[in-house]
């Protein structure tokens, strides 16, 4: 018991500062935004809504240049006002945007805020296990070592999550009457978007998969469902 010590602590640390992380998040989040005011956009979340047997989806608009979307630990969702941008400039249209909002529910209804939750204890022990490891048998880069590894496989299970919630999206947007099209032609612009910053980072250690890869599980997702 007494040798497990030490891990349990690690991981009530971990359970500690992941809650307290995502409290502040989500203060933060109420204060940096306002709900989503646009009617056009409004009205693209309405098939939506209605798929899932709601009133309406409430979004609220963050105020960053970027261009994400996002799901708070509490369920909320996010579009940037970078994003809104685009749309006013039709460099997206409203479906798109509908098609992130609902790869953002399918964050939520797949419980990955939870699930990252577990997964950042469960690294903070590799982390550490390897730390120690690899830095008796490798001074000096053991750490360097082990830290790369442990973000490999933090990645590893955020592209993981994001298939899910390409997935989830896609059969939303399905049974909304939109298809998939809407999802697959926003990939398809979101490097130009976003200047392609994630194109120069090592596969391993990219936090989202690459966009053909994303697209190719979408239509690999209809060809099994036979739509």
């Amino acid at each position: 018991m007494l040798r497990l010590l030490p891990f349990l602590l690690i991981l009530g640390y971990g359970l500690v500062l992941w809650l307290f992380s995502a409290r502040r998040m989500g203060a933060q989040l109420e204060q940096k935004s306002r709900p989503l005011a646009d009617p056009d956009l409004r009205e693209a979340l309405i098939p939506l809504a209605k798929a899932l047997d709601l009133k309406r989806i409430p979004v609220g608009i963050l105020q960053d240049p970027a261009i994400n979307g996002l799901a708070a630990p509490d369920g909320k969702v996010y579009l940037t006002q970078g994003f809104i941008q685009k749309f006013r400039a039709r460099e997206v249209t409203a479906e798109e945007l509908a098609s992130v909002v609902a790869h953002e529910l399918g964050h939520v209804a797949l419980g990955h805020s939870r699930r990252r939750m577990i997964d950042y204890t469960g690294q903070n022990v590799l982390r550490l296990v390897l730390m120690g490891v690899l830095g008796r048998i490798l001074p000096f880069i053991g750490i360097w070592i082990a830290n790369a590894i442990a973000s490999a496989f933090a990645a590893r299970l955020s592209r993981r999550d994001e298939f899910e919630a390409d997935e989830w999206a896609s059969a939303l947007m399905i049974k909304a009457g939109y298809t998939t099209a809407p999802q697959k032609s926003l990939f398809k612009k979101l490097d130009a978007l976003t200047g392609a910053k994630g194109a120069q980072i090592p596969s391993w250690l990219r936090t989202h998969p690459h966009t053909p890869q994303r697209i190719a599980a979408i239509e690999a997702n209809e060809a099994r469902w036979g739509v």
